[in-house]
């Protein structure tokens, strides 16, 4: 049997959230028909961000141990619904186990909606935009990306992450609006939502006919396709 592996808990709710999301969105008219996963859900991992801005790899130990843990409970792909733990993608390979890099589950989701080699803005926590997680996989895939102003990341998107960690999602979305109507006035076709977290507070799709990429979402429908190509 085809097993999802999913390594979660960076944070609970987003892990959850992909669940959730995993489960509502497969079609299926019985429990049979739905997706086997094991979920992998360690909050104790070391917080990926402050690792990335310092340079040192101290979650890697408990993200290898989770992928491990999944390989061994017999998953045939695994996904990661944080955006952050994929700075150590790269690392992950040593595993001989077949994983999707987050950013590639947002570029198909940009191509199904038709943008395509244009200009997009990429909303994500401090590391994320800082290190280019995005930038560096989508330029390549021939995009544009645009991102928030540093006064922006620092007064409005990090602390907009903080709050929906401590479960107030209503300001949580009023700080991040005002950030995705700039981006989207700098000239963004798209605006993809680059941290897992952001989807329990932006829920909408569309911002004046603006399609929105939640990676969540993007990572779902990877998952699905896999297991029920038809």
């Amino acid at each position: 049997m085809k097993r999802l592996g999913i390594l979660g808990g960076m944070g609970p709710a987003a892990s959850a959230e992909f669940v959730n999301r995993l489960v509502q969105q497969t079609p299926a008219s019985c429990d049979q028909e739905h997706i086997p996963f094991v979920l992998w859900s360690n909050p104790q991992i070391p917080d990926r961000s402050i690792s990335m801005r310092a340079g040192d790899d101290l979650p890697l130990p408990l993200l290898l141990e989770g992928i491990k843990g999944l390989k061994a409970a017999g998953c045939d792909l695994i996904v990661i619904p944080c955006n952050t733990a994929h700075f150590w993608f790269h690392k992950f390979s040593k595993i001989n186990v077949r994983m999707v890099h987050i950013v590639d589950s947002v570029a198909f989701a940009l191509r199904d909606v038709g943008v395509n080699d244009t200009t997009i803005g990429v909303i994500g926590t401090q590391a994320t935009v800082e290190l280019g997680l995005y930038q560096y996989h989508l330029n390549r895939l021939g995009w544009d990306c645009i991102v928030p102003s540093k006064e922006e990341m620092d007064t409005l998107v990090q602390p907009a992450i903080n709050l929906i960690k401590s479960g107030n999602l209503d300001q949580a979305h009023d700080m991040f609006m005002p950030v995705v109507d700039r981006l989207i006035l700098r000239g963004a076709r798209a605006v993809v939502l680059g941290c897992t977290e952001i989807p329990l507070a932006i829920t909408q799709q569309r911002r004046d006919g603006i399609p929105l990429i939640n990676s969540i979402d993007s990572l779902v429908k990877v998952a699905i396709k896999e297991f029920k190509p038809n």
